[in-house]
């Protein structure tokens, strides 16, 4: 009798372990995910949730409708968008892991630069992932820099490419004299001399704001190669972007309001550009031009242009938090926005530059994007990327933009 009953609590135990260890099918979760296949199984039927910034209407309507649509129809994933910023983000993930909750709220982000460093500092990503996702070797570069790191901070596998950006300049034509377009921070110096008051940029931190300042930094520093392994040391890095700094502290007077104050945010300065109150614009979006051309935003004589040196750029990712309770799900729509259709309808809607290798698209796959109209005041994907600039390390940021506020506003 003592064996019958210890041999019955033996097959009860491997039947508890075995449901321990494999699929939750309520949420998606197996404690382990070890193929993409066995994502796939645990993932219908699910909600997946993808937070993330919610400020481009165009995008959303791609998530909501093309890629919602498709994971829906093809994998009964309920794609569920929430926009929230960032800061907010990491601010709920780091409140979950000090309450110790083992299942949070959030599966899928919309993340990169130094929002990627500290998070996946702080353990709040799950990982690595990527060599789950059939089309990240099918369809990506992996011998494409920004494959590996993301503001030189190593990814190791803790998220994946969604689409690139590159930083432009954006003026109207008709409202600035003819050749006034700047192609350096020299003449840049001088078209804001020429149109004081006219021209300024968002205030650091924002992420645009942040971005045109390190380009200048470029310029006028020796370029970026220093800053590559440059120590997260405040008086290092001051001393190596003091020519920067001194350069704008003397552009302050020709801003506008006299650079004693600066737009909140890059919405603000595009407002204020489409509205004539600035003859300059700045932007992270590749094809800004042609959607505001295209929606009424911006006159047809809006054009974008770049410094000869060219502009930095970057890769932005999706991760999955690491107490996502929906891990399976997000694999699957994680590999489902990089396949060359996702990507493809991507570009046409949105225009964002695609995170595909060309050369490992079929001709058929090729001709499809080589079909997107990029439209009116854009520059060429060839030219675009022909003068694209790296990141900097994630962790120098924020000291730069620390000396910016004490050195530059108001000075």
């Amino acid at each position: 009798m003592k064996k019958k009953l210890l041999a019955i609590c033996l097959v009860l135990l491997m039947v508890f372990t075995f449901a321990a260890c494999g699929p939750d099918k309520e949420n998606g979760v197996s404690a382990e995910l070890t193929s993409y296949e066995e994502a796939l199984e645990a993932a219908k039927g699910t909600t997946v949730t993808f937070y993330g910034w919610g400020g481009d209407e165009v995008l959303n309507k791609w998530i909501d409708q093309s890629l919602a649509k498709t994971l829906k129809d093809e994998y009964d994933i309920t794609l569920e968008r929430v926009p929230m910023n960032i800061e907010d983000i990491l601010a709920q993930l780091s409140d979950e892991k000090q309450a110790g909750e083992e299942k949070g709220s959030i599966d899928m982000i919309w993340i990169n630069g130094e929002n990627f460093y500290s998070a996946k500092d702080n353990g709040l990503l799950y990982g690595p992932f990527t060599s789950l996702l059939p089309n990240m070797d099918k369809y990506v570069d992996m011998e494409d820099p920004e494959t590996e790191n993301d503001f030189c901070t190593p990814i190791e596998g803790y998220e994946a490419p969604y689409s690139k950006a590159q930083l432009v300049m954006i003026t109207d034509t008709a409202k600035i004299e003819t050749n006034a377009i700047p192609t350096d921070a020299k003449s840049f110096m001088e078209f804001c001399k020429k149109y004081p008051g006219k021209v300024t940029y968002p205030a650091l931190p924002d992420f645009t704001g942040s971005a045109f300042v390190r380009n200048l930094v470029y310029e006028l520093c020796g370029g970026y190669e220093q800053f590559t392994d440059m120590k997260a040391d405040k008086e290092t890095v001051k001393n190596a972007i003091q020519p920067a700094i001194d350069y704008l502290k003397e552009l302050n007077p020709y801003l506008w309001k006299e650079g004693k104050t600066f737009p909140a945010s890059s919405t603000e300065v595009q407002n204020m550009f489409a509205e004539g109150e600035l003859v300059f614009h700045v932007s992270y979006t590749a094809y800004d031009v042609a959607q505001g051309i295209e929606n009424g935003t911006y006159t047809d004589t809006t054009t974008s242009f770049q410094f000869d040196k060219g502009t930095i750029g970057n890769t932005n990712y999706i991760a999955i938090a690491n107490n996502a309770p929906n891990k399976a799900g997000a694999i699957v729509a994680i590999n489902e926005v990089l396949s060359a259709k996702m990507q493809q309808t991507k570009f046409e809607l949105t225009k964002y530059i695609p995170v595909v290798g060309y050369n490992k698209l079929s001709d058929k796959e090729v001709k499809a994007f080589e079909r997107v109209d990029i439209g009116k005041g854009s520059i060429s994907s060839e030219e675009l990327l022909s003068k694209r600039l790296p990141e900097m390390p994630a962790n120098l940021v924020p000291i730069i933009e620390e000396i910016w506020l004490e050195e530059v506003v108001g000075k």
